[in-house]
């Protein structure tokens, strides 16, 4: 819905052991380059909004938990829009999300949740926006 915005399922394998869980190749759509890669832990019920980057591109893959992402879009002010995104091992995906995209999450699952994300470029604290929660319009009570 949001220009730019890419989601792609992913592929899990059951194999004897423990499940193999694919996040990005060189070829995939999304990828760019390589920056850099962390994982991030989200507490359950916890919200981290809002965030976006200028020039960074983000792939996010939740492997463990389940997480509500909501993108706000405001770059043409004619057309602003929000989209939703829920991420987890039933519902396994790489959400990239392009820059000047506002991003905020919430872990979403009855335990605390785990995201990677591969990102093109080195994370800059300079290339940040950040915006208090009460500052983009959103229920985080109700889904879209």
């Amino acid at each position: 819905m949001i220009k730019g915005v890419i989601v792609t399922n992913l592929k899990v394998i059951d194999t004897f052991g423990g499940d193999v869980m694919h996040v990005m190749k060189e070829s995939s759509i999304g990828y760019s380059r390589f920056g850099e890669a962390y994982f991030s832990k989200v507490n359950k019920g916890v919200i981290k909004a809002w965030k976006r980057h200028k020039e960074m591109t983000l792939n996010i893959v939740v492997p463990v938990g389940k997480i509500k992402f909501i993108l706000f879009d405001d770059r043409e002010v004619s057309n602003i829009q929000f989209q939703e995104v829920v991420i987890s091992r039933n519902k396994y995906c790489r959400l990239t999300i392009p820059p000047m995209v506002w991003v905020g999450f919430q872990g979403s699952s009855n335990s605390d949740s785990m995201l990677l994300n591969i990102a093109n470029r080195v994370h800059d604290p300079s290339e940040i926006d950040r915006l208090d929660i009460d500052k983009i319009n959103y229920d985080w009570s109700v889904d879209l």
